[in-house]
């Protein structure tokens, strides 16, 4: 997904300035969190009925893109 810009934002009044899925308060960390302890997709989305696949597409390609972006210098 390359537009993961249409559904993330980034206000320093909401959550401490951390990424979050627009219109909510859900942080991309909030979503990361939830696969490493073992929830579905569908999980999250029974237990979050607003979230959207795209929305969770979203979040894993922020992720990506920052993670593709860190580089440790030796």
């Amino acid at each position: 997904m390359k537009n993961y810009i249409d559904y993330i934002t980034i206000d320093s009044q909401k959550r401490f300035g951390r990424p979050c899925i627009k219109g909510t308060r859900i942080s991309v960390y909030d979503v990361l969190n939830w696969f490493a302890n073992g929830m579905t997709r569908l999980d999250i989305k029974k237990d979050f009925p607003e979230l959207t696949d795209d929305m969770i597409n979203a979040c894993l390609a922020f992720a990506a893109s920052r993670e593709h972006k860190v580089r440790i210098a030796s």
